[in-house]
């Protein structure tokens, strides 16, 4: 076995992280952290996460990458401040009063699943990126919601638990779905031509399972798009109700 790291070293490193660590006072301001995030973000929209390499985003930029570790540490924290750029995108509406809490939550959750699918490289970083959650942007929207939650008249020690809940829904879907365009785009497909393609496949595996077999009788030429949306609007009603039981 081998032996136990020192704790006073422990304490020293601590978690390494963008929003953990001080920014420097060293940047080129030829070349900021913020113009490095933008390039970066449109690098991964255009291309995916495989092609983000600091020596590609250098390229891009003109710029040795190098210079770029002036301003960010490592790949790691290049993603941590492109995924809060994107969480900027989120928009939430003012508290509107108990009656509209509901929508105003919904409203919320359809904006982060949107975002989310705009950026389908994301699927595999949301769960890596274990100090996102200390982002500006997600801090701005995460007080957002937690006013609409308290405004709704949540007690206080659930409302944080209340939007965890909401939000493990919204980014599980989303990711699910954000994973299966990005087998898309590199199917060169559209999705209804895909899906197709895939039900004899599926129809045959569930042959033996006689309600897998209906439930795929009856999805069997539907828009697939469309019931991606229709799948999310329901379990996002079955959450809100649930959370709707802690207020009566």
């Amino acid at each position: 076995m081998a032996p136990e790291k020192p704790v006073r070293k422990q304490q020293q490193e601590g978690f390494q992280s963008v929003w953990t660590r001080p920014r420097t006072g060293r940047e080129q301001p030829a070349l900021s952290r913020e113009h490095i995030v933008a390039e970066a973000l449109r690098l991964l929209d255009e291309e995916g996460i495989d092609a983000l390499s600091m020596r590609k985003l250098g390229g891009r930029l003109g710029a040795g990458a190098t210079s770029l570790y002036r301003h960010v540490a490592n790949k790691e924290e290049l993603l941590e401040l492109a995924v809060d750029e994107i969480y900027g995108e989120i928009e939430a509406p003012a508290a509107s009063g108990q009656a509209n809490w509901r929508a105003d939550m919904a409203s919320c959750a359809h904006s982060l699943r949107a975002t989310i699918l705009r950026h389908p490289w994301l699927a595999s970083v949301l769960g890596e990126l274990g100090m996102s959650y200390l982002g500006p942007n997600w801090m701005r929207i995460s007080e957002a919601m937690l006013k609409l939650l308290t405004t709704a008249g949540f007690p206080a020690d659930e409302t944080d638990r209340a939007l965890s809940t909401l939000v493990a829904y919204v980014t599980g879907m989303a990711t699910s779905e954000a994973a299966w365009l990005n087998v898309l785009a590199r199917s060169g497909q559209d999705e209804r031509t895909m899906v197709e393609r895939l039900w004899p496949a599926a129809e045959k595996a569930a042959q033996d399972y006689p309600l897998l077999r209906e439930g795929y009788a009856e999805q069997r030429g539907a828009d697939p798009r469309a019931a991606r949306e229709e799948g999310f609007r329901y379990g996002l009603d079955r959450v809100l109700d649930g959370l709707e039981t802690r207020l009566r």
